[in-house]
């Protein structure tokens, strides 16, 4: 098994060194970076994913396409096409910058701490999905509309983020 790491940063969102991903989610999670993707489909669909059991933070909730961390030297845009591949099995045809400035801290019932400066992205892509049984337990294609409704109206069922970043980027619904 690779060891993999993630980069910290001071409240300015500048690099102060990095640290074991396995370690650094915890309750005193310290600020890192992250990023968030949300996939589409050529219909327009959005791809959310419901969290497997086995992940230490949010398991089991329903969340945007797919997240990661950007290793040590590694940009953005290659962390976002890596992670599509490992968590998903896919291949992203277009990646745009959607939230630069998103950031959250938020704290799951176990007491698990996600402290991120954490750009949201938008992707489309038209491979099948196959993911990893550790990574993603189930998926589905939705209406944004639909989505937006059912993130306002069960907030609890999904994951912090995506609750946040949803108002963010889909405002009109």
């Amino acid at each position: 098994m690779v060891k993999e790491s993630v980069v910290l940063v001071a409240e300015d969102g500048t690099p102060i060194g990095t640290a074991d991903k396995a370690l650094v989610h915890g309750l005193d999670t310290p600020l890192h970076l992250a990023f968030s993707c949300h996939v589409f489909d050529q219909d327009g669909r959005i791809l959310v994913t419901r969290r497997a059991l086995s992940k230490k933070a949010w398991p089991g909730v329903w969340t945007n396409s797919f997240c990661g961390h950007p290793g040590p030297g590694e940009t953005m845009m290659d962390a976002v096409v890596r992670r599509a591949g490992h968590e998903l099995g896919i291949e992203i045809e277009t990646l745009t910058p959607a939230l630069a400035d998103f950031r959250y801290r938020a704290v799951d019932a176990a007491g698990i701490v996600e402290n991120e400066i954490c750009p949201v992205f938008t992707a489309t892509t038209g491979s099948e999905i196959a993911p990893r049984a550790d990574e993603v337990m189930e998926w589905r294609w939705a209406e944004r509309a639909r989505l937006v409704a059912a993130v306002a109206a069960t907030p609890w069922a999904f994951s912090p983020w995506l609750t946040l970043q949803i108002p963010l980027l889909y405002p009109e619904g």
